[in-house]
């Protein structure tokens, strides 16, 4: 949580660079990610491939959700 504390952008970046701990000049409850807009797909598939993405998920200490994105991500990463 910001204490209302005001210091430049350039003084922030300096202390970030810094190794310094700049949360105290953070406002955290109006943070968000720019350019990072969550959209949600349904995806149908049979039983049995569920039951496979569960086991590789799990193997991976990851949930599915997780694992069919980073999957997806590989394969878009190496798509032409």
């Amino acid at each position: 949580m910001s204490t209302g504390k005001k210091i430049s952008a350039e003084e922030f970046d300096r202390r970030f660079d810094d190794g310094k701990d700049v949360s105290a000049f953070i406002d955290w409850s109006t943070a968000h990610r720019p350019g990072l807009e969550i959209k949600r797909v349904n995806v149908d598939m049979p039983s049995a491939m569920i039951e496979r993405l569960d086991k590789q998920a799990k193997r991976r200490g990851v949930t599915r959700q997780a694992l069919i994105k980073m999957w997806l991500a590989d394969r878009l990463d190496t798509a032409a």
